[in-house]
C-alpha cells in the first residue's frame, strides 16, 4: 500500500512539473524562428482558468459570473498574416499591459501566398498552427480574440477570392462580387470554412476553437457591402443563414455581423446620421441586420477623417457624436442588445490630425462608452483600430500606430482600461491593476 502511494505522489509530481514547464519554458515572446514551434504539451487543463464571455440583456457579461463586462480593446488584423509568433505575442503582451481586454484579427487568408484556406476546404496545416498559437498565446494573456471570418476586402482574399473559386470550379456565377451572399456553391464554400475552424483542434492547447473562452466572438464578414444596392436582401438572408449555422456548431460563444453601421434607405429618419448619401447605397442597415437573432451584439465603426475627407475637425466631432450616440440609443432601445464599437481609427498623419486632434476623437468615443457603463446600458467597449509593434511596418495603413511611441494616447487607453475596471472589475482581474491613480 505505501508502495502504491508513493507512486501515486510521484506521478502526482511529474504532472505538476510538466506543468510549471509548460507555463515557464514557453517564453511570453512566443518560440524563436519564422513560424510555430518549440515545445507542445496540448493537455486542455494545463491552460490558464477563463471564463467565456456571454450577454446579459443589452451588455455583456461573463458567462460563468454574471458580472458587467465594459470592453477597452483594439484591433491587429494581422496577428494570423505576419507569420511571426514572436510580433504576435509581444502584441497581445504589450495589450494586456494597457489592460485591453479584446482584441479583433483576421482568422482567414483565403487563397495566395502565406494563405490559410489554400482552395476551398483545404488548408495549410503550418498556417494554422500560427492561428493556434495566436489563440492560445491570447488565453495566456488573459486576451480574448474577436475571429473575423472573412473579408469583404479584397485584401488577404475576400468574397471575390470565393467567387473566383466557384468561377475555377465550373459554376455559373457572375463576376460580380456581390454573389458571394447568394450563390449557393459559394455559401456552401463558406459554411466548409467555418466549420473547419470552429471544430478545429489546438495543436498548443488541445482545446477545441468552438471550446476556447480565449475566443470572445465570431464575427461572420469585417464590412459586408454590395456592388448594387439591389443585392440588400441577399445580404440579409445571407446574415440569417450564416449566423444560424454559425450557432448550430457552436453555442458557446457570441456571434456578431461585422458591419460598418450604416443606416439603409428605409430608414429616413437616420439618413441624416450617415456620413454621406452613399452610405445609404451599400446594403447594410445598422437595425436590420443587428436584429437578427442568432446575432449577440451589433457592431459599429467610427472613422471621421476617411468619411468626412473635408470637414473641419469640429464638424468631425459633432458628427461623430450624433454618430456614436445613435447607435448607443438604438441598440438600447429598439435592438435590446449591446453595441461594440469595434474599430475606432483617426489618421495618424500630422497634415491631417495632431495628437490632440487624434485624441478628441478617441477620448470622445471612450467618454460615451464609459457614461453607458455607468448606466449598465448597452455601450459594450470600444476597440481603437490599429496597434502595432515594431517590425510590423508592412501592415501599417495611416490609422496604426506603436502605442509606447505616443505616449500621450498610450496613457489616454490606460485611463480608459482603469476606469472601466473601477466600475466593475474585481481584485486580481485578468492578472492587471490599474497603476495610475483614481
Amino acid at each position: 500500500m505505501r508502495r502504491r502511494g508513493t507512486r501515486i505522489y510521484s506521478l502526482l509530481g511529474l504532472l505538476v512539473l510538466l506543468a510549471l514547464a509548460y507555463h515557464s519554458w514557453l517564453p511570453a515572446h512566443g518560440p524563436s524562428g519564422g513560424g510555430p514551434g518549440g515545445f507542445k504539451l496540448p493537455v486542455p487543463w494545463l491552460q490558464p482558468r477563463m471564463s467565456f464571455a456571454g450577454r446579459a440583456g443589452t451588455h455583456f457579461a461573463d458567462a460563468e459570473t454574471g458580472a458587467p463586462l465594459y470592453i477597452n480593446g483594439w484591433n491587429s488584423y494581422w496577428l494570423l498574416s505576419s507569420q511571426s509568433p514572436a510580433m504576435a505575442a509581444e502584441m497581445l503582451r504589450r495589450g494586456r499591459g494597457m489592460g485591453l481586454t479584446v482584441c479583433r484579427t483576421w482568422a482567414f487568408i483565403d487563397g495566395g501566398a502565406g494563405a490559410l484556406q489554400i482552395s476551398p476546404g483545404q488548408f495549410s496545416e503550418p498556417v494554422f498552427q500560427m492561428l493556434d498559437y495566436v489563440i492560445y498565446e491570447a488565453r495566456r494573456n488573459h486576451i480574448r480574440l474577436i475571429l473575423c471570418l472573412v473579408n469583404n476586402l479584397d485584401n488577404f482574399g475576400g468574397k471575390a477570392q470565393y467567387v473566383q473559386w466557384a468561377q475555377a470550379a465550373g459554376a455559373n456565377v457572375t463576376n460580380s462580387t456581390d454573389s458571394f451572399f447568394f450563390h449557393p456553391t459559394i455559401r456552401g464554400y463558406y459554411k466548409e470554412y467555418v466549420k473547419a475552424i470552429l471544430t478545429r483542434r489546438n495543436s498548443y492547447s488541445g482545446i477545441r476553437y468552438c471550446d476556447e473562452p480565449a475566443i470572445f466572438a465570431w464575427e461572420l464578414m469585417n464590412e459586408p457591402r454590395c456592388v448594387s444596392n439591389s443585392s440588400g436582401p441577399h445580404i440579409q438572408a445571407w446574415i440569417e443563414e450564416m449566423a444560424a449555422y454559425v450557432k448550430s456548431l457552436d453555442t458557446k460563444h457570441l456571434v456578431t455581423v461585422g458591419i460598418e453601421g450604416f443606416y439603409g434607405p428605409g430608414r429616413s429618419e437616420r439618413l441624416g446620421v450617415n456620413p454621406g448619401d452613399w452610405a445609404a447605397s451599400l446594403c447594410s442597415d445598422f437595425i436590420q441586420n443587428s436584429a437578427v437573432k442568432d446575432i449577440d451584439f451589433a457592431s459599429v465603426h467610427a472613422y471621421p477623417d476617411s468619411w468626412l475627407p473635408k470637414a473641419s475637425m469640429d464638424e468631425k466631432v459633432k458628427y461623430l457624436s450624433n454618430w456614436v450616440d445613435s447607435h448607443l440609443n438604438d441598440s438600447e432601445y429598439i435592438l435590446r442588445k449591446p453595441v461594440l464599437f469595434s474599430e475606432v481609427g483617426y489618421l495618424k498623419n500630422p497634415e491631417v490630425n495632431s495628437t490632440v486632434d487624434g485624441e478628441t476623437i478617441l477620448k470622445l468615443v471612450y467618454d460615451k462608452i464609459y457614461d453607458s457603463a455607468r448606466k449598465l446600458q448597452a455601450g459594450g467597449g470600444a476597440l481603437i483600430w490599429q496597434l502595432m509593434v515594431e517590425g510590423s511596418h508592412m501592415y501599417h495603413d495611416g490609422f496604426a500606430m506603436v502605442a509606447r511611441d505616443r505616449p500621450s494616447t498610450y496613457k489616454l487607453i490606460k485611463e480608459q482600461s482603469c476606469r472601466l475596471q473601477r466600475l466593475y472589475g474585481k481584485e486580481g482581474d485578468s492578472g492587471w491593476q490599474c497603476s495610475l491613480p483614481p
